[in-house]
């Protein structure tokens, strides 16, 4: 089972990804990763280092704690457990 983090990283990126207009080729190539793995990424098949996430957070012009809040934002609740 993928972790519900991973996907939302991954749509979190693929929505930065397509609101500044590029393919996953170009965007992938802007951040040194071949197509297949970005598109891995998005996908939350993928579990990136925080070093590639760093470098796709860049590319975006963010730094990874300004991505690491957007994906906070979008994360579904999850009732808080009893200690």
């Amino acid at each position: 089972m993928k972790s519900t983090l991973s996907k939302q990283i991954g749509e979190c990126i693929r929505e930065l990804r397509l609101q500044t207009g590029q393919s996953q080729v170009v965007f992938g190539e802007r951040c040194g990763f071949f197509q297949t793995y970005l598109s891995r990424i998005e996908n939350g098949k993928a579990n990136p280092t925080i070093n590639a996430i760093e470098v796709i957070a860049n590319a975006c012009g963010m730094t990874v704690f300004e991505l690491f809040d957007l994906v906070r934002e979008q994360m579904p609740s999850t009732k808080k457990r009893k200690r």
